[in-house]
């Protein structure tokens, strides 16, 4: 008998096959993507399907395949993010981070991806925060994580970023350059060290004139996503 394994997952991805199946593609923080097929589970009386729901942390016990799918013993629901559901905006926007984290990892992606998924269920779940913010955020993590942060201390010449200077941003530096016309100025600058650093999206959201800074620097973190990719 193949040796059983449990771990912790969040479903990425499902496949339906065959007449009640699916396979299922899971990130997990030990184990890295896991691809199981879950025998029955589209059946009305699964024991599956309760613990396998999107937006959801689930223990998982599994056995390894002799290729890349799996099969799944057993699930059991840790936590079920349900809010999310409730808003069709929020919805849209848990399936398109989940399609991003997807496409952005590996097979053996690091932990920090998963815990990554993790927090952004928990924000989408807390409908005082903005969905504007929670996508600028998750978007400065995938980065940070793929090793892509911007200089966020120093300009193009090497010199520290002055408070009382304008900046442009030079993307083949990744780096601030100093114009007397330049749109991103001292609290555009603290703003992304935040949103690149690990704050939480729930303490970003307390932030003096938030939805301005949001404004100010998406247009720079979506351009610098757009070339990593």
């Amino acid at each position: 008998m193949k040796p059983q394994h449990v771990t912790t997952g969040i479903v990425l991805s499902r496949v339906e096959y065959g007449e009640a199946d699916r396979i299922l593609t899971l990130i997990t923080p030990d184990a890295g993507k896991l691809r199981l097929m879950a025998k029955g589970v589209r059946r009305v009386k699964s024991k599956l399907a309760g613990g396998i729901e999107l937006f959801s942390v689930t223990n998982i016990t599994y056995i390894r395949g002799r290729g890349d799918i799996g099969t799944l013993i057993s699930s059991r629901l840790v936590m079920h993010y349900g809010h999310i559901v409730q808003d069709l905006d929020r919805t849209m926007l848990g399936y398109d981070l989940i399609k991003q984290l997807n496409k952005a990892t590996e097979d053996e992606p690091e932990p920090d991806y998963f815990h990554l998924l993790e927090q952004a269920f928990a924000a989408l779940n807390d409908a005082a925060i903005s969905l504007d913010l929670i996508k600028l955020w998750f978007s400065a993590q995938l980065l940070r994580l793929s090793g892509h942060t911007p200089n966020l201390q120093t300009d193009t010449e090497g010199n520290k970023l002055n408070a009382g200077a304008a900046y442009n941003f030079d993307f083949d530096a990744m780096a601030f350059r100093p114009h007397p016309e330049g749109t991103i100025h001292a609290d555009g600058i603290k703003f992304l060290r935040l949103i690149f650093s690990d704050n939480s999206v729930a303490a970003l959201q307390k932030i003096q004139n938030i939805m301005q800074l949001i404004e100010s620097v998406t247009p720079l973190v979506r351009a610098a996503a757009e070339l990593s990719r």
